[in-house]
């Protein structure tokens, strides 16, 4: 084991209870070379779900998952894909199933295999694709988001059967999907066909992220979301600027102003309706909250409330794109038609079809000088929160704390996964937990994504503590 990977402490008594503790450390110490090496394997394959990437690559990253899987002691590991809405395949999942011994409980471990395009590989400090250790963090493109999740997953679950042997009867499903940064546009025709198959009590979400690095978290809230197109047309064509220009205005000047309006003069959102809270159990300081999202100095942030609020209980509205000629390609003409694709986020009690109409309705009644908009609805997904009280709960609290030595951070998390909602529906008595690998640096989706060593290693330990005391308590109580 390299100096930079430095051990976790045996001294992991306190509060233990029936739980081997300390030999439950040694193990994933023992093993957690081979844990990096097989994580750095899985970002050297680019799987990316996206239509315009190669497929073959999300395909040889299933295979490359599966392996995995058996390695870890799974007997029976399928690689299964439904179709989508227009017939063609979805992403390939991974799933492998180990039956409960009477009277212990199933848990399902779930994460994604596929990954997020690259984006501008000149913004990059290394090869995307090639895991590459810096300054005590993993770098490259799934390294923390989700690659990670899955070898957390199978590194737990290693530890725990080694150290308990015959006594281990927790049913474990691990189920890895293919298509989660595109959309995750089959998962619900994937749980209906096999509903059965993936059945559990628990349901551990492995995709969220801690509260810095040092202090774990179990994700307790996450926006929902909506999002889709509006477009401003003014002209049937485009005209000459200097022969028509003056008493219209073009369709970018008219969308600009139009996406003025979704926003306060404070920052807030503007749109009427829409769910919105002031409460969180934990804040986040302005200086922590700059530093983390690389804000610049100078610029003011938007909205009113607590940082926390704004992030995690109250709605946030974005322009992700825009369709308007190129600078570098512009001519002299009044453009007749821009378009805009919006991303909302949704605060936890938020209907997305109400806030989607809200939306539709805001943007159709602020139509700047009389121009047309068109709104196009694009994808919608529910938001989520939990009880801190629940019988899986309390387990996972107390596994991070027996893991990292500090108390644990119940927090919200301004992200969104949607098809959590799929899952309580499908599984209304299920426990569901969102945990993750992530720190604020992680850059997820972003150019230098990082995974922090010696957190993931604590997660790998985390999860181990609670696969032990499930299988030695269960959910009683």
């Amino acid at each position: 084991m390299t100096s930079a990977h430095a051990e976790i402490p045996q001294n992991k008594q306190r509060h233990s209870g029936e739980t081997p503790v300390e030999a439950l450390t040694e193990a994933v110490n023992e093993s957690f070379e081979s844990t990096m090496a097989s994580l750095k394997e899985l970002v050297s394959v680019p799987g990316i779900a996206w239509p315009s990437f190669d497929p073959g690559e999300l395909d040889r990253s299933a295979e490359a998952v599966a392996s995995l899987v058996k390695a870890a002691g799974m007997e029976e590991v399928r690689i299964l894909r439904c179709n989508k809405a227009d017939g063609t395949p979805g992403g390939p999942a991974v799933v492998a199933r180990r039956a409960a011994a009477d009277g212990k409980p199933t848990i399902l471990l779930y994460a994604h295999h596929d990954v997020q395009p690259p984006g501008d590989k000149s913004l990059w400090n290394s090869e995307p694709f090639v895991a590459e250790e810096r300054g005590g963090r993993l770098y490259g493109r799934g390294a923390a988001d989700d690659k990670a999740g899955i070898m957390a997953h199978l590194a737990a679950y290693s530890a725990a059967t080694k150290v308990l042997g015959e006594e281990f009867g927790l049913g474990v499903t691990f189920f890895f999907e293919g298509e989660e940064e595109a959309g995750s546009p089959t998962f619900r025709t994937f749980l209906e066909e096999h509903q059965e198959l993936l059945r559990s009590d628990v349901i551990v979400v492995a995709d969220s992220s801690n509260w810095k690095v040092g202090v774990p978290a179990l994700t307790t809230s996450l926006r929902g979301l909506v999002d889709g197109t509006f477009e401003v047309r003014v002209l049937e064509h485009a005209v000459h600027s200097g022969m028509f220009g003056g008493p219209v205005l073009d369709a970018p000047t008219l969308l600009s102003r139009l996406i003025a309006t979704l926003h306060d003069d404070d920052g807030n959102v503007a749109v009427a309706g829409l769910v919105a809270r002031d409460e969180v159990a934990v804040d986040l300081a302005e200086e922590d909250y700059r530093a983390d999202a690389s804000v610049l100095d100078g610029v003011k942030l938007a909205g009113s409330g607590t940082i926390g609020s704004r992030l995690w209980t109250k709605p946030a509205l974005s322009i992700i794109g825009m369709d308007v000629p190129a600078v570098d390609v512009a001519s002299n003409t009044l453009i007749p038609a821009a378009r805009a694709k919006f991303s909302m986020r949704l605060a936890p009690g938020q209907d997305p079809e109400a806030a989607m109409e809200a939306l539709k309705q805001h943007v159709e009644s602020h139509a700047p000088f009389g121009a047309k908009v068109t709104f196009t609805p694009g994808e919608r997904g529910n938001a989520f929160s939990t009880y801190t009280s629940s019988a899986a709960a309390r387990l996972a609290l107390w596994a991070l704390g027996e893991s990292w030595g500090v108390q644990p951070v119940e927090m919200g998390i301004g992200g969104s996964i949607p098809f959590i909602a799929d899952l309580l529906e499908m599984y209304p008595d299920v426990q569901i937990l969102v945990t993750g690998v992530e720190d604020p640096d992680s850059r997820a989706h972003s150019a230098n994504e990082s995974l922090h060593i010696e957190d993931f290693r604590h997660a790998v330990l985390a999860e181990a503590l609670m696969l032990a005391r499930l299988n030695a308590e269960g959910l009683a109580g």
